[in-house]
């Protein structure tokens, strides 16, 4: 090759090397295609399986005590009046002689009826103050109401129900089992129809996730621990 040659090639070689470099990173910074990139079957959401939205057994048992629980004196009730916040009360506290007050009504007879039987009184009464008021009564503290451990029980004797409570929430409150505690024998009696019905338990079955034998509790059962 003739010197003038070689001295024109090393003069363009940087220019091509250059263009070629350019090129390449033009390319590398385009967009990667939409469906070049597939998602994993693992990290898809089924957006119509909304977990939180499934009833539970403890929703099921507050519907079943606003249904049929019997308010007592010093219960703790919580009361919600939709758009009336200033009518509302999150906590309030069944008197001895079994009255409450309420904002515009006063006092209101709350012992003896259930939760949804004294919504419907209070809706009744504020008719004359609010347009169809919408009125909900749950319950907060069931202090009138007790269930009852004995036996290898951390402390034995009544303990205030709360809504819905179960069996393992009722040995939790009065501090476990003993060492001593014969955990297969543990039963529960409850009365129904003025007799006495024996309920064996299968604790560990139960404080493994078993929530059919984690019995919901009624007022009145005494959990026997031997």
């Amino acid at each position: 090759m003739k010197p003038g040659s070689l001295l024109l090639a090393a003069f363009l070689a940087p220019v091509f090397f250059c263009h070629a470099q350019g090129e390449a990173t033009q390319e590398a910074a385009k967009p990667i295609a939409q469906d070049a990139v597939k998602p994993n079957a693992q990290d898809t959401v089924k957006a119509d399986v909304p977990d939180a939205a499934r009833p539970t057994a403890q929703d099921a048992a507050s519907r079943a005590i606003n249904d049929s629980y019997v308010i007592g004196p010093t219960d703790v009730i919580s009361l919600f009046i939709w758009k009336e916040p200033d009518l509302s009360d999150k906590e309030l506290m069944v008197w001895p002689d079994g009255m409450i007050e309420v904002p515009l009504l006063g006092n209101i007879q709350a012992s003896g009826k259930t939760p949804r039987q004294l919504a419907d009184e209070i809706a009744a009464k504020l008719k004359k103050y609010i347009q169809d008021p919408n009125v909900t009564v749950n319950i907060s503290g069931m202090h009138s109401k007790k269930v009852y451990l004995v036996g290898e029980i951390g402390k034995t004797g009544p303990v205030d129900m709360t809504p819905g409570m179960t069996l393992l929430q009722a040995i939790a409150t009065a501090g476990g089992l003993t060492p001593y505690a014969n955990s297969k024998k543990i039963y529960i009696l409850r009365s129904e129809d003025g007799k006495q019905r024996k309920l064996p338990v299968l604790y560990k079955r139960a404080l493994r996730g078993d929530a059919a034998l984690n019995f919901i509790l009624t007022p009145g059962d005494t959990i026997v621990v031997p």
